[in-house]
């Protein structure tokens, strides 16, 4: 009868102490599973900080990129904008080069069909000029007088006679339609002078001096 009670009691705690090992193996386990969640959340939140880093790296540097093109092109556009003002300011310079040559010819060309239609008025006072020699001297110097304004107005126009005589014959100056053999000039210089020719600003030629030439 004592036995029996003393191998309940020992069965008892033989069931108490296996109860008892098999709760601490139990809550050993859940730890250890614990622990191996907690290690593998802690492994994905480092996973995703370093993509989450990476990936802010990368739009970083793609926004930089994008920025040095977008520079570039910027720059690209300003010199390209640059090159077309010159090349305005080139041919705007050059249109106006070529309007005043225009507007000067255009001048000259109106200027010489002006002086052209007085020269015969011209010629006709030099002629009575060379008549009234010896004639009364009132006569002659109301001549003169006309005369000289008459040349002063050719002058304020830019306008002036031709230098003719004594000087070498030049076709693009001097048209000649008489030719004397004479020792006492040299070839080709300009012996007499029939018609005064007259010049514009020394470039257009109004009227050609009408000579005699010495060959």
């Amino acid at each position: 009868m004592a036995n029996n009670r003393t191998d309940d009691k020992n069965l008892d705690k033989a069931t108490e102490e296996l109860a008892k090992e098999n709760m601490e193996t139990g809550i050993n386990t859940e730890e250890k599973e614990q622990e191996a969640k907690n290690g593998e959340t802690g492994d994905k939140a480092e996973q995703s900080e370093t993509a989450s880093e990476g990936g802010l790296s990368d739009k970083a540097e793609e926004g930089t990129g994008s920025r040095e093109e977008g520079h570039d092109q910027k720059e690209k556009e300003i010199n390209e904008l640059k090159d077309q003002l010159q090349r305005l300011a080139a041919e705007f310079d050059n249109y106006k080069k070529r309007t005043r040559k225009e507007k000067e010819k255009i001048y000259a060309s109106s200027i010489a069909d002006v002086v052209s239609a007085f020269l015969p008025v011209v010629d006709n006072i030099e002629r009575a000029l060379q008549a009234s020699e010896g004639s009364d001297e009132s006569i002659r110097e109301g001549v003169v007088l006309i005369h000289r304004q008459m040349m002063e107005v050719l002058s304020n126009l830019g306008v002036k006679p031709i230098e003719a005589k004594g000087r070498k014959f030049n076709p693009d100056f001097h048209e000649a339609v008489a030719h004397v053999e004479d020792e006492n000039f040299g070839e080709n210089e300009i012996v007499d002078e029939f018609l005064k020719g007259y010049i514009f600003n020394d470039e257009t030629v109004i009227r050609h001096s009408v000579v005699k030439v010495a060959n």
